[in-house]
C-alpha cells in the first residue's frame, strides 16, 4: 500500500515506464473484456433499500426507472459489483466512484466565481483510473442512446472523451506537482473557443447556475410566521420536519458540526445559530439515504442553509473490493465515512466548499455537510445538440483528468494509456456491453415486485 503515498522521488519517465510495463500484465484491450460470473443486481438494490427509510423506498424505484438513464444514474453499485469481476490496470487513484456526465457541473468557488468540476463524491475512494473513465464513457452511451442520437455521434463523442482524457493526463503529468493541485478550469474563458450550439448551451448553464444562490433557496423554501421565527416549509414527500426529538438537537448537531469545519469557518459559524431541520429527498440513487437541510440564522436575520447527507461506505469498497489506503481508513476510522466524502472531495475537486465538515447523527449515522445551492448548476446533457454534447463528454473527461493526476501514480496511467486510441476502442467497447447489461437491469426492475407500479 506504500505506493498510494511514498513519499519517494520518483521521476514521471519511471513513472511512464512502469505504466507501459502494465501493458504486459493487463494488455490495453482486455479492459473491453465483460465477466461471465453470475450476477445479482437485483438483490443488490434490495440490500441498499433495506437501510433506507422504508417510506421513500418507493420514491427512490419511481425515480430509478424514469428511464434507463436514470437507471444507470442510481446504479452506481451494480457497476462497482460489475467491475469487480473485470480486468484492471491496478493503477489505483483517488476517484470519484459515480463520475457519470450529470455529477460534473458549476458551483462557486470561494472567490465566488463559477468554477466546473466533479460535485458528488458520496461513492469516492482510491480505485483503478479506469473505473471512472468507464462510469463517464458508459453514461455517454446510455444518455446517447436515450436520446435516439446517431450511432456515429455517440462512438465520436465517447473516443473523444478517451483522448481528452489521455491528452490531459500526459499534460498535467509535465506539471509539478504543487502546478497539478493549483490548476483549475475557467468556464468562461472557454467561450472564444466553441461552435454557436455549444457557447449558447454554455451560457445558458453558467446563466442558471448563477440564479442558484442561497439566498434565492431561503426565500423557496422557508417562512416567517407571525412572530418573525423562520421555518421551513413543508413539501411533503419530498421535504418533510423531522420527529420533535430530533429537532431538540439541532443546536447540539450544529455546533458539532461546526467543531469539524475549518477555523475560519467557524468564526463565520459563531454569528449564526441552527433554528430549523427538514428530512429532504435528493437525486436519484440517494433517495431514501437521510439529508437534512439546516437552517441557521443570526441576529439581524441573516440566513445560512446547509444540507447534512448521510454517508456510508463506498460502493467502490463494499462492492468493488479495493483495499483503500492507510491514510484514509484512518480518516475513516477518526472521523466516520463522512470524513473519506470530505476528505476526498478536497483532493479531487480543484476549489472546494469551505463549509465542508462532519457531523455523528442520531443513532450513531454519520453525516457530511456542505452548503446549499451555492451557485450549484449542471447541463441538461438529454438536451443538448450533438456538438455540444461531444464538447461536453471531452469537458467531463479533462476534468476527471485533472482530480485523477493528484495521485503520485498518475505518471503510469500516461504510460499505460499512450494515446488513448487502443484504450479508447476496448473502453468503449466495454461501455457499450455494459449500457446493454443496465438496460437489462432496468427491464428487469421494472419486471419485479420492486417496482411500485407493478406491486400496486
Amino acid at each position: 500500500m506504500s505506493r498510494y503515498h511514498s513519499q519517494s522521488k520518483v521521476s514521471q519517465e519511471e513513472r511512464s515506464a512502469l505504466g507501459r510495463a502494465a501493458r504486459k500484465t493487463t494488455p490495453r484491450s482486455t479492459l473491453a473484456e465483460r465477466s461471465t460470473v453470475p450476477r445479482d443486481p437485483l438483490g443488490i438494490i434490495r440490500a441498499q433499500n433495506a437501510d433506507r427509510l422504508p417510506e421513500l423506498v418507493p420514491l427512490r424505484m419511481e425515480r430509478m426507472l424514469t428511464s434507463p438513464f436514470a437507471f444507470f444514474r442510481g446504479s452506481a453499485a451494480l457497476m462497482a459489483a460489475d467491475l469487480a469481476n473485470d480486468p484492471n490496470s491496478d493503477i489505483l487513484v483517488a476517484s470519484c466512484g459515480d463520475a457519470h456526465v450529470s455529477n460534473f457541473g458549476f458551483y462557486a468557488s470561494p472567490q465566488r466565481t463559477l468554477v466546473f468540476d466533479l460535485n458528488d463524491f458520496d461513492e469516492s475512494a482510491w480505485a483503478p483510473w479506469e473505473w471512472d473513465v468507464k462510469r463517464l464513457v458508459t453514461s455517454i452511451v446510455v444518455g446517447g442512446m436515450q436520446t435516439s442520437r446517431d450511432d456515429a455521434v455517440i462512438r465520436d463523442a465517447a473516443m473523444a472523451a478517451v483522448q481528452a482524457y489521455a491528452r490531459a493526463i500526459r499534460g498535467f503529468v509535465r506539471l509539478s506537482p504543487v502546478d497539478r493541485y493549483f490548476s483549475h478550469s475557467d468556464p468562461a474563458s472557454a467561450f472564444a473557443s466553441l461552435d454557436g450550439a455549444s457557447r449558447r448551451a454554455l451560457k445558458a448553464a453558467m446563466k442558471d447556475a448563477e440564479k442558484r444562490t442561497s439566498d434565492r433557496a431561503v426565500r423557496k423554501l422557508t417562512v416567517r410566521d407571525e412572530n418573525d421565527v423562520l421555518s421551513f416549509v413543508e413539501q411533503p414527500p419530498t421535504m418533510t420536519h423531522v420527529p420533535p426529538e430530533i429537532t431538540a438537537m439541532i443546536e447540539e448537531l450544529g455546533l458539532a458540526y461546526a467543531r469539524t469545519a475549518n477555523i475560519d469557518i467557524q468564526v463565520v459559524l459563531a454569528h449564526y445559530k441552527a433554528v430549523d431541520l427538514v428530512l429532504r429527498v435528493v437525486g436519484v440513487g440517494s433517495v431514501g439515504t437521510r439529508c437534512f437541510l439546516i437552517a441557521f440564522e443570526d441576529g439581524d436575520d441573516n440566513v445560512l442553509l446547509l444540507q447534512a447527507k448521510e454517508a456510508n461506505q463506498s460502493v467502490l469498497v463494499e462492492y468493488g473490493g479495493i483495499e483503500q489506503p492507510p491514510v484514509l481508513e484512518d480518516i475513516i476510522n477518526s472521523v466516520g465515512q463522512g470524513g473519506r466524502i470530505v476528505a476526498m472531495q478536497r483532493v479531487l475537486q480543484a476549489v472546494s466548499d469551505p463549509f465542508l465538515g462532519t457531523v455523528e447523527g442520531p443513532g450513531g449515522r454519520e453525516f457530511f455537510v456542505r452548503q446549499f445551492h451555492d451557485k450549484k448548476g449542471s447541463f441538461d446533457v438529454e438536451a443538448l445538440e450533438d456538438a455540444p454534447f461531444r464538447r461536453y463528454a471531452t469537458a467531463c473527461a479533462i476534468t476527471l483528468a485533472r482530480a485523477h493526476c493528484q495521485a503520485p501514480v498518475s505518471g503510469e496511467i500516461a504510460g499505460y494509456i499512450g494515446n488513448g486510441q487502443i484504450a479508447g476502442e476496448a473502453i468503449i467497447d466495454w461501455s457499450y456491453k455494459y449500457a446493454e447489461v443496465s438496460l437489462g437491469d432496468f427491464e428487469a426492475l421494472r419486471a419485479s415486485d420492486l417496482n411500485p407500479q407493478a406491486s400496486a
